[in-house]
């Protein structure tokens, strides 16, 4: 039976432990004690018995071991809110080790003898920032559901909101966005949640095959069509049948194979490679490049009649710089998802490396701070994550400095056209009407901060 949720756990490594410290229980405004004298103990009441806060004493000499313990049992425990008890004002302040402990670890901590009112109201305090913890969580984990793709920022947002809508068509979708934005996670998303769920997902990296074989392995080849075709061989597309093909890196496709995949769009209908019959396919395409294709189109390197066939719905995955509120969730997911694995006793992220990744510009996006957080993993020393180890000891200066004032016009009227460009799906009438401006100087301005017509790909 769970214990009344105005109970607290009481952490005593000791064989017997004492706890007069904490008072006569009844001036604690009716909260009751829980000891624990180990580890497992502690973990059986928090896990079993739904307790939300932990108490324990910062003895001097015992700063570290207690720092530890916090830390294994923070990782199945990531809920519970610590309060610390020190012996005096002094050893709070005075010790650095002290600090740090407290400042990594610790939701409040009070000096001994305890004064049992402002005990009491952080006990309430902590139970409140506990229930705030879980929510905030779900909300994660509830976007995470997206494929996991993660986010709680109003971009990623409209974003979930968009693959819901793209989801429930069944009209080709193309998906721009720079590098490692997660073009294919949302591909599979709107896969997942379409009518085609049954069905499979291929997805092919239009700009990882070889020239001579894109064509065969888009649509399949027939015995002896070539040297070395002993048999039949299905293509990607046929092989989606009944589900999504989602083509990656489209802008890498050769000009001559597009004329085929126009085809196909238009038909429903594929021919393998040394064969002269007409197979109908039906399949789902979703497409996805961080090229513009745009200028593709006008240097003749992307057919224009392609690009309408592909571009009926648009989704613009947004770079992680423009959602940092987002960059310390998906460091503290990926973190959870690798330091389980890792078999290595950490426990997060200091402070000062959460501040380096909020001020750093990520062009590499998520794929670039999933690569940070696995290297850092390896490569830390202590218990808690630092810039170092993310190889980042040097943003914080960077990102500190001091910016002229037409710097910072700049930064902000290159964002708010970036703004209205995702907003209206790229369409530069729409984006031009919001802006209050003409598609004339639209353009201009997009040249000025070299922002690409389909989606942002030069850097900040």
């Amino acid at each position: 039976m769970a214990i009344d949720q105005r109970t607290f756990l009481y952490l005593d490594p000791g064989s017997g432990g004492s706890t007069k410290e904490l008072g006569p229980l009844e001036h604690l405004g009716g909260w009751r004690m829980h000891v624990a004298h180990s580890v497992e103990e502690a973990r059986e009441a928090i896990e079993g018995q739904g307790l939300r806060i932990g108490v324990v004493n910062l003895e001097p000499g015992a700063v570290d071991a207690v720092s530890d313990t916090i830390g294994e049992l923070s990782r199945s425990a990531r809920f519970v809110q610590w309060i610390g008890l020190v012996p005096s004002p002094e050893a709070a302040f005075s010790s650095s080790t002290f600090a740090r402990v407290i400042a990594e670890h610790f939701f409040d901590y009070h000096t001994l003898p305890i004064d049992g009112q402002r005990f009491a109201v952080s006990l309430g305090h902590a139970v409140g920032m506990s229930r705030a913890v879980e929510r905030a969580a779900d909300q994660k984990w509830a976007a995470a559901g997206e494929e996991e793709m993660v986010g709680t920022s109003p971009l990623m947002l409209e974003l979930f909101r968009t693959l819901r809508k793209v989801a429930g068509s069944d009209a080709p979708a193309f998906i721009f966005g720079e590098s490692g934005t997660g073009k294919e996670l949302a591909a599979r998303a709107i896969h997942e949640r379409s009518s085609r769920r049954q069905g499979p997902f291929v997805a092919v990296d239009c700009g990882a095959i070889p020239a001579t074989l894109i064509q065969s392995e888009l649509f399949g080849y027939e015995k002896g069509a070539f040297t070395g075709a002993s048999h039949r061989k299905i293509g990607r597309i046929e092989a989606a049948a009944g589900g999504t093909v989602f083509l990656d890196e489209i802008g890498d496709l050769p000009l001559e194979l597009q004329a085929n995949l126009l085809r196909f769009l238009q038909e429903s209908t594929i021919q393998r490679v040394g064969g002269t019959e007409q197979i109908p396919v039906e399949v789902r395409v979703i497409a996805a490049t961080h090229k513009d294709l745009d200028e593709a189109v006008r240097q003749g390197t992307f057919r224009q009649d392609l690009l309408f066939r592909l571009c009926v719905l648009r989704v613009a995955t947004p770079p992680l710089r423009d959602r940092v509120e987002d960059v310390e969730v998906l460091a503290k997911y990926f973190f959870e998802q690798f330091a389980r694995d890792s078999g290595r006793p950490l426990t997060g992220f200091t402070s000062q490396a959460l501040d380096a990744m909020r001020a750093y510009e990520w062009p590499g996006n998520v794929r670039e701070l999933i690569n940070r957080v696995r290297r850092a993993i390896v490569m830390c020393e202590g218990k808690m994550i630092t810039p170092r180890d993310l190889d980042l000891g040097s943003v914080l200066v960077r990102g500190s400095r001091t910016i002229s004032l037409d710097d910072a016009r700049s930064q902000a009227e290159r964002q708010t056209i970036e703004m209205a460009l995702r907003t209206a799906s790229f369409n530069m009438s729409r984006a031009a009407k919001t802006l209050g401006v003409s598609r004339v100087t639209l353009y201009r301005l997009m040249e000025k901060h070299r922002i690409a017509h389909s989606v942002t790909s030069a850097s900040s």
